[in-house]
């Protein structure tokens, strides 16, 4: 069976370099045309279900794949986005202006160190083990799962389980990884990583 791994489109904050975290904010109007091209690339890959973040921007997303095929969007809380707490709807040059002392240790010791009000990588990794158990328990055949840039790096690195194209795991926009799950083996294996070539007509 075939992961079909996809980031949401774009939003204002993703232009204006906003942490998002679990602030809900739609797809703008270049986001929307992200999730129209997408739609359109996953018609080549269809997918028996779609599991999604409840958040708009992931659902607007996964929405987009399913209204162009006949599965059904499954809302998943543990595939959220990284939890920011005050930092959200600042920049990084902003956040370095009043804690500069703890983002410093925030981007050195991520794992335990957390926002004020936010959560630890450790704790995001939790999430990303909960959603796959959940997933591979109800998936019945090529699956899709759409949630957020920060997650997703998190949840792709679980199920490759450290091997070596987990290093360094990087998603875009309406980007979509395809990842390979062998039920019987529990083994999975990445096929495809950040495939955005169904946006070039975006580009044009």
């Amino acid at each position: 069976m075939r992961l079909y791994i996809i980031r949401h489109g774009q939003t204002d904050w993703n232009v204006l370099g906003k942490i998002q975290g679990r602030q809900d904010i739609p797809l703008n109007e270049t986001g929307r045309r992200q999730a129209a091209c997408l739609a359109k690339g996953m018609e080549r890959r269809p997918v028996s279900m779609i599991f999604s973040s409840p958040q708009k921007r992931a659902l607007e997303t996964a929405q987009a794949i399913a209204d162009s095929q006949t599965a059904q969007v499954t809302r998943l809380p543990w595939l959220v986005e990284i939890g920011y707490g005050t930092w959200e709807g600042r920049t990084g040059e902003d956040i370095m202006t009043t804690d500069r002392e703890l983002y410093n240790a925030w981007w050195e010791h991520p794992a335990t160190v957390a926002p004020p009000g936010g959560e630890t990588l450790n704790q995001v990794d939790g999430r990303c083990a909960a959603a796959w158990d959940y997933i591979k328990e109800h998936m019945t055949g090529d699956t899709a799962v759409v949630a957020h840039g920060g997650t997703l790096a998190h949840f792709i690195v679980h199920l490759l389980k450290g091997q070596p194209d987990a290093e360094e795991i990087v998603v875009g926009n309406a980007s979509i990884t395809t990842v390979e799950y062998d039920p019987e083996t529990g083994i999975c294996r990445l096929l495809e990583l950040n495939d955005c070539s169904h946006l070039e007509e975006l580009l044009q």
